[in-house]
């Protein structure tokens, strides 16, 4: 979309002056090392503890309905959604 009275093409006058008022970073010729492989890659127990928090959270959640002395009440679900809740957690933590 060029400004009312323009042509495509043709500079305006907002333009030109925009043009000297760059930003103070500069491209620079000094070399810039790769990152660290353990900055991008998670540690091994990181996967597996995810694993194992959704695992807890899903035998909590069938322990309400498997063992009798939980039928009366919810607290193993709330549980269970806990460990789940931290699993998801983890699972944002693997790279």
């Amino acid at each position: 979309m060029t400004p009312k009275g323009t042509k495509p093409g043709q500079v305006t006058a907002m333009a030109k002056e925009a043009h000297h008022h760059e930003s103070a970073i500069t491209p620079t010729s000094r070399y810039t090392p790769p990152a660290r492989k353990d900055l991008y890659e998670s540690p091994k127990w990181v996967p597996v503890l995810m694993l194992v928090f959704i695992a807890l959270g899903v035998l909590s959640i069938l322990s309400r309905y498997m063992i009798p002395a939980f039928t009366d009440t919810n607290l193993p679900v709330l549980i269970g959604l806990g460990f789940l809740l931290a699993g998801l957690f983890t699972a944002t933590k693997w790279r």
